[in-house]
């Protein structure tokens, strides 16, 4: 009866552990987790203070090394061109540039290629990621988060069939990985449901999702 007793001690005090163990890593892994990603992003954009003159660095200026202030500078530079190619002069400027870059072997194909992603990307008459569908990935009878990403004319025309669109299937927890698939419009389903409520289901596997998202999605489907 002695041994029982301990073992049944033993049990209960592995789950107390186990619990309270549980609820402080809920607490410190999403806090250490974005303490480490913002110090990977702090880390990166202080870099950009290495572009300064050796006797404007503040490390030297101010004889301490004080993290975040690559961030400042970045945001400031970043700001700053976007104010001067507002306007006529800035414009011309940026043609001019352009055709410079465009002109030099190699560094052409690189140009161009990230240029048309970032345009697509970031302006904001751009088509990329604005829609949210289903389609049926990886096999006829699951269904995956997928972003339409453009409407090829030419597949469409070289296939014989119904219109087909291009879509982006994010992995998971990592979004910026995944595969370029085409496929028939008809096949897929449009969500009505934000890119971002979508980008948060697909890092969190699912865990993470709106209560709007949801009551749309059950709409959708």
């Amino acid at each position: 009866m002695r041994t029982i007793g301990l073992c049944k001690l033993s049990v209960g005090g592995y789950a107390f552990v186990k619990k309270y163990l549980i609820t402080g890593l809920l607490v410190w892994v999403p806090l250490g987790i974005t303490l480490w990603v913002l110090d990977l992003i702090i880390g990166m954009l202080d870099m950009s203070l290495s572009l300064l003159p050796a006797q404007w660095q503040p490390d030297v200026l101010l004889g301490i090394h004080i993290p975040g202030l690559g961030v400042i500078l970045t945001v400031v530079v970043v700001l700053t061109t976007g104010l001067l190619v507002r306007n006529v002069f800035g414009q011309r400027l940026l043609r001019y540039w352009d055709e410079i870059l465009r002109r030099i072997p190699f560094v052409n194909a690189i140009y161009n290629s990230v240029k048309q992603v970032s345009d697509t990307l970031l302006s904001g008459s751009g088509n990329a990621f604005r829609k949210v569908l289903l389609v049926r990935y990886p096999h006829a009878d699951a269904w995956s988060l997928a972003f339409q990403t453009s409407t090829p004319s030419e597949v469409t025309r070289k296939l014989h069939g119904d219109e087909y669109v291009g879509v982006f299937v994010p992995t998971t927890p990592s979004p910026v990985n995944g595969f370029y698939f085409y496929v028939k419009k008809s096949e897929t389903i449009e969500l009505d449901i934000s890119v971002d409520a979508a980008f948060k289901a697909i890092i969190s596997m699912g865990v993470v999702v709106t209560p709007e998202a949801v009551a749309k999605f059950n709409q959708s489907i």
